[in-house]
């Protein structure tokens, strides 16, 4: 079972334009949908559609839209009523798929009901094989939350501690591997810029985000200088030009041929649950590689938050290049 964490979670909603956004103008939307999200939500949402066990754990009242949306799409979970309503995300995407987000910033969540969602986590990863603390942070939460949580999942865990996977961005992401080795994370997942930043505090030689992108010699370089802080293993998503996996063991990049993209809302939650997908059937890191990008490609080409089923995906598109990591 894998257990998924978002802490900010909310209900994503995507308006599909009919040409390029036009500031200021009045434009008339193709399409609107709407689906509960969140990085870590989204991650449950992709592991359930392909048959993998899931549980999301997030704060949310029972009536709430996006626990609504959750048991409408099947996906199990379990929540802490907070009594106010979760946020709304909004997504303007244009045709090629170019997205235009605008998140909100989510509820106030105090510290005792920050200390209450951090027991309620503990208490549903009991015998999970991952979890995913995935997402931005409410306002009030302290930025290395992610680490606090990761420390108390391994010494709650008597020796059988889940292997821990992070997906987040800014302060949230850097203070991950702030809580030494009882708090770092087996697996990260950044996008570009975000390793960009991760690395240049790692020591890095500082790049930026289109740099790595065109480069993934350099992109594994990067992920190499995180991975020696103490971190398993980085996947690093580089947009339509792949992504890069790096372990001690070593680097590979993996490409997809060209997608017709639609959205790129949660192509990056999905390239993780592909990882994750295939971590749990045994396959060797390259492969769990490959199956994140597939699932990455696969997102891409659906319409706004959708997320593939494993059928959808096309692993066997995907050319896995061994790189050097310094």
């Amino acid at each position: 079972m894998i257990v998924t964490f978002t802490a900010n979670p909310s209900l994503d909603r995507t308006v599909a334009l009919p040409g390029p956004l036009e500031r200021g103008e009045v434009q008339r939307a193709v399409s609107v949908s709407q689906e509960s999200g969140g990085k870590g939500v989204n991650v449950s949402r992709a592991l359930v559609a392909s048959g993998l066990e899931s549980v999301a754990v997030l704060p949310g009242a029972d009536s709430d839209p996006v626990l609504a949306g959750l048991r409408q799409s099947a996906v199990p979970f379990v929540s802490l009523p907070i009594g106010e309503p979760l946020r709304t995300n909004v997504a303007l995407t244009e045709p090629g798929g170019v997205t235009t987000k605008i998140n909100e910033p989510g509820p106030l969540l105090d510290e005792n009901q920050q200390e209450a969602l951090i027991k309620l986590l503990l208490e549903s990863s009991r015998g999970a094989s991952w979890v995913v603390m995935a997402g931005s942070l409410p306002p009030g939460f302290p930025a290395d939350f992610y680490a606090t949580a990761a420390q108390r999942l391994r010494s709650s865990a008597d020796g059988a501690a889940p292997r821990i996977a992070v997906d987040s961005s800014g302060q949230p992401l850097a203070a991950a591997l702030t809580g030494g080795a009882a708090g770092m994370p087996d697996l990260l997942k950044p996008n570009a810029e975000e390793l960009a930043e991760l690395a240049a505090a790692a020591g890095f030689a500082p790049a930026t985000a289109d740099e790595l992108e065109a480069d993934p010699a350099a992109a594994a370089a990067a992920a190499a200088a995180v991975v020696r802080t103490g971190v398993g293993a980085v996947l690093a998503t580089l947009g339509s030009k792949g992504a890069v996996l790096v372990t001690a063991d070593g680097a590979w990049l993996a490409t997809h041929p060209p997608v017709a993209a639609v959205s790129t809302v949660g192509a990056g939650d999905s390239a993780l649950a592909g990882y994750l997908l295939a971590h749990g059937q045994g396959a060797a890191p390259a492969d769990c590689l490959r199956q994140a990008v597939a699932h990455g490609a696969a997102a891409a080409s659906l319409p706004g938050s959708t997320v593939p089923a494993v059928h959808q995906t096309t692993p066997d598109a995907v050319t896995i290049t061994a790189l050097r990591k310094d």
